[in-house]
Order: C-alpha cells, then sequence, then structure tokens
C-alpha cells in the first residue's frame, strides 16, 4: 500500500489493541473504502463520491468527523488544499493532529500552529522528514542551530541541464526509494518537495529559514539532521519507510514493538553519502525556498 491513508491503517491493525477508527474518509475510490469500512468498521465516514454500497455507518463532512466527540486523534493524510478544513476543524475541537499533508503548512502554516497554540492541541508531523527533526528535538532545551533536511536527489540529480531537457514522465515517475503517489513522486523529482517541507519545518519548528540546509543523500537512511549550538548533531536513521513515521506519531510520547516493521541491516549499508545540492539543476526548489 503506498498512500498514507493505507499504511496508517496497516499500522493500526497492527496494533489493534491500542487504536479503534471512529471515522474513514476517502476519494473517489469506493470499491477500495467499502471494504476498508468492512474491515475497520467505523461509525462515520465521507467519500468524495456518493457511496454506491450499503453500510452501517453514519455519513459526514471530513469536517465533522475531524471534530467528532468520539474522536482522539485526526490523521491528514489527504494531499492538496483537502486538508486544510479538516485540520482547523479539529485542532479548533482539541483534537491531536497527525499531519501528512504538506500543504497544509504550506498555505496556512501561521495560522494552523496558531489554531494549535490556542485549542492547546498538538499537531504531530508524519512527513518522515519532519518526524525525524521532530524525534531529534526530543528532549532538547535549547533552540538548534541548523537543520539540515535529507533528500535521495529523485532520478534525475546527476543529470546535467540538457539531460534534463530530455526526461519523460515515465523517468520522473520512478522515484529510487520511495513508492509513493504520482504527484508527490513528481515533486520529488524536482526538487519542489523539499522546498515545501522546509516551508513545514519553518512553520512547525519555528526554524529560520536560513538555518534550514538541503542535502543529497541518496540511500535515504539518515532522514534528517538537527545540529545544536555546541556543533554536536543528531541525526535520525531508519529503513525508509513511511509506517515508521506515521507509528511515532499515533503512539507519541511512546515507542511500541510492531513485528511488521522493517529493521535496517548494517551488513548491508556499505557508506552513506552526502552532497550539496546543485539549485540551478532544481529551480523549483529554489522557488519554494523563495516563496517561503
Amino acid at each position: 500500500p503506498f498512500s498514507i491513508g493505507r499504511q496508517a491503517l496497516d499500522v493500526i491493525r497492527a496494533l489493534s489493541v491500542r487504536f479503534q477508527v471512529v471515522g474513514l474518509a476517502g476519494g473517489e475510490n469506493l470499491k477500495l473504502l467499502e471494504k476498508q469500512i468492512a474491515k475497520f468498521q467505523p461509525e462515520m465516514f465521507y467519500s468524495s463520491v456518493e457511496p454506491d454500497f450499503t453500510y452501517r455507518g453514519e455519513f459526514l463532512s471530513m469536517e465533522q468527523i475531524a471534530s467528532h466527540p468520539d474522536v482522539d486523534l485526526v490523521i491528514i493524510a489527504t494531499s492538496g488544499k483537502a486538508g486544510l478544513y479538516p485540520t482547523l476543524a479539529a485542532l479548533k475541537a482539541g483534537k491531536t493532529v497527525a499531519l501528512a499533508n504538506k500543504e497544509v503548512l504550506v498555505m496556512a502554516g501561521e495560522i494552523i500552529v496558531r489554531e494549535a497554540k490556542s485549542y492547546q492541541t498538538q499537531i504531530l508531523p508524519i512527513d518522515s522528514e519532519l518526524s525525524a527533526i521532530w524525534q531529534c528535538l526530543q528532549g532538547e532545551e535549547n533552540k538548534p542551530k541548523r537543520i539540515f533536511l535529507t533528500a535521495s536527489g529523485g532520478p534525475f540529480y546527476h543529470y546535467s541541464q540538457p539531460e534534463l531537457r530530455k526526461v519523460t514522465v515515465e523517468q520522473a515517475l520512478h522515484h529510487p526509494t520511495w513508492k509513493m503517489g504520482s504527484k508527490i513522486t513528481i515533486d520529488s523529482a524536482t526538487l519542489l518537495n523539499k522546498g515545501l517541507e522546509a516551508i513545514e519545518a519553518h512553520w512547525l519548528f519555528a526554524i529560520p529559514f536560513e538555518s534550514i540546509e538541503i542535502l543529497i543523500h541518496p540511500q535515504s537512511i539518515i532522514h534528517s539532521m538537527v545540529e545544536f549550538m555546541d556543533g554536536s548533531i543528531k541525526a535520525q536513521l531508519s529503513f525508509p519507510d513511511m509506517r515508521l513515521p506515521i507509528q511515532y506519531a499515533l503512539c507519541y510520547p511512546e515507542r511500541l514493538p510492531n513485528s511488521e516493521l522493517p529493521r535496517l541491516n548494517w551488513n548491508k549499508i556499505q557508506s552513506l553519502n552526502f552532497e550539496p545540492v546543485e539549485q540551478n539543476t532544481f529551480p523549483c526548489l529554489k522557488l519554494a525556498l523563495d516563496a517561503g
């Protein structure tokens, strides 16, 4: 399962003693939604198209589900602007929000962070890089000096300008590390995605843009690093699997065993490499950082 929603349900199924799905929201894939409803038995659900199946739960809007009294934690796994209103509804209802949607913080970071503060609730990042920074900041009294967001570089990071002019959509959709939806895969190939993550980190951790650096790290083992005032650096390493940051957000502040999550095999990892980003090769990254 590639989507964050499916992977979140995967984690919930593995930890079913701990979690109960009370609401499910889906898009147009009614076949899948029907299966998920049958499996997880939520009290309420939403789909962006009229459901063509019979169900026992209540059909409610995403905002109604996100703010429902029976809900403790809301996972925002949509992409794009569709995640904004459910996020705001959840925060205003005092729910903890596990946020996988980048665009929500890019569009309305200032508003989202302010609402979370005023309603005394938390935003827990599910993005692997932001989760890594969050994990590195645990237990730290002082603000970090710098953060390093790592990027695999996507399929084109060694390409020259003339080579980049000839790339195809198929090549761009073939990400070397992560299996994701097509929109985020293209954004990863252009490194626009990394620019969006810098904007997210800026709002979520109150870090100025000049203290955010981006490094190419092709192995995608180190998910991000934080440097402190004394020159010490903390990094979070794990096998590249989105279920790890999803589970960390769901179980926070605990870490629970889950035998289905992959482990790093240090005998197979020969080296970890880093390179600076060629901003001329990736104009979308500069565009996003300038916008931030």
